[in-house]
């Protein structure tokens, strides 16, 4: 049995910062099993996967010395440990809509979805109710400001030790500051057949652009917008005489099936993103 976790590093570029980190990892018996980096307008940041013998594996050593090693790096240094037979833990971030959510907390509860919700994250207060009806602590981060509201919600899923994030129709563009901490690690739903129609109102372009079959996509959230590699996709009919209103019900309706059966991809281990695209495994 080995222990898994992901290490994310972000901060200023400088020379000698993989080969640090690997060197410590290699010290303390790690086994880097995966690895991405990436500079961008001089912004260093690394997505580290390895594994220890359980013998070996030293979280409180291992999370002080890492923050040691940020320290002098002037780096963030963050680890995320995975229990090997544990369930991951989930955070959903909602808005207003209600419709995901409602989808999403009975297919944890009923083991549809084999992992944790741990906690709601809304930009608004409105589905406090429906989150802790089923249990699951609420946390209301307004977003006024992206860079306080992201700062907030990153502390929040340090404090619930949360592996994955699902956006339940979170209505908010998160920076690649945020998406990079959890890269491939967070699930979008959006109300159309991507690569059309990405942005804010997807609905009112299929009706306006009269297109006769609309559709939703769960995907991965990248740095760019609505851009990411799709999981799962569907699709309806769009009749002559529906009104607006009417495509949007039949939409909503479609986009909590998607996700949840996005997600269930996920947690089965059956994905794999290769150059940008999904890949059943």
């Amino acid at each position: 049995m080995k222990q898994l976790a992901t290490i994310t590093v972000i901060g200023r570029d400088r020379t000698g910062v993989i080969a640090r980190i690997t060197s410590f990892l290699f010290e303390a018996g790690a086994n880097i099993e995966a690895m991405e980096e990436q500079v961008t307008r001089g912004q260093f940041s690394m997505v580290l996967q390895a594994s220890w013998k359980s013998s070996q594996w030293q979280p409180g050593v291992m999370k002080s010395g890492l923050k040691r090693l940020g320290e002098d790096l002037g780096m963030e240094i963050r680890l995320r440990a995975a229990e090997p037979k544990g369930l991951q833990r989930a955070a959903l971030f909602v808005t207003r809509e209600p419709h995901c959510l409602a989808a999403l907390l009975p297919a944890f509860k009923s083991g549809v979805l084999k992992a944790k919700p741990v906690v709601v994250v809304g930009n608004h207060a409105d589905l406090r109710p429906l989150a802790e009806k089923a249990g699951v602590p609420f946390r209301h981060i307004p977003w006024l400001d992206r860079l306080r509201g992201e700062d907030a919600a990153l502390k929040a899923l340090e404090e619930y030790e949360v592996d994955f994030i699902v956006l339940a129709r979170f209505m908010k563009i998160l920076s690649p500051n945020f998406v990079w901490r959890y890269k491939n690690k967070i699930i979008n739903i959006h109300p159309s057949l991507l690569p059309s129609f990405p942005g804010p109102m997807p609905y009112r372009q299929a009706y306006e652009r009269g297109v006769k079959t609309a559709g939703v996509t769960a995907h991965f959230v990248t740095m760019h917008l609505d851009e990411g590699p799709i999981i799962a996709q569907d699709s309806f009919t769009i009749r002559p005489s529906m009104t607006l209103p009417q495509i949007v019900a039949a939409g909503q309706k479609l986009e909590s099936k998607v996700l949840v059966k996005g997600v269930r991809l996920f947690l089965q281990k059956r994905l794999d993103v290769h150059w940008g695209v999904v890949k059943e495994v």
